[in-house]
């Protein structure tokens, strides 16, 4: 599947930004996603991920009750809903997918990545 991640941008500290990733491909309806993060000089980190279906899903402790991750079947999209952003979230946000039913916070169990949205959040 080939993914496009888009939304990203300059927020104020406490704001808000939904980031989407919208997929190519007949397999998206199968496929886990997740949304990885990598801030300058720092290794990319796992952030959010969701199942094809159910929609059950998995966050990163940095970013629980904060960050919602979403997506669309039937537009073969998914989200990242980010509220009450800090510094601490300015990174580059890459959406990965992978064809399994289960979700994984580890970026080699990814196959296909999109190209990074820039996050940056201004204190």
């Amino acid at each position: 599947v080939q993914l496009q991640a888009s939304g990203g941008g300059l927020v104020q500290a406490g704001g808000s930004l939904r980031l989407s990733c919208a997929a190519s491909g007949r397999t998206f309806s199968v496929s886990a996603v997740a949304w990885f993060r990598q801030a300058p000089g720092k290794e990319r980190e796992f952030v959010a991920a969701i199942r094809p279906i159910r929609s059950s899903t998995s966050y990163a402790d940095s970013v629980k009750g904060r960050f919602n991750i979403s997506r669309d079947n039937a537009k073969n999209t998914v989200y990242l809903q980010m509220n009450s952003l800090n510094a601490e979230d300015t990174a580059v946000y890459f959406c990965a997918a992978r064809i399994s039913w289960l979700i994984s916070s580890r970026q080699n169990d990814y196959t296909d990545w999109g190209q990074g949205t820039q996050v940056t959040v201004s204190s």
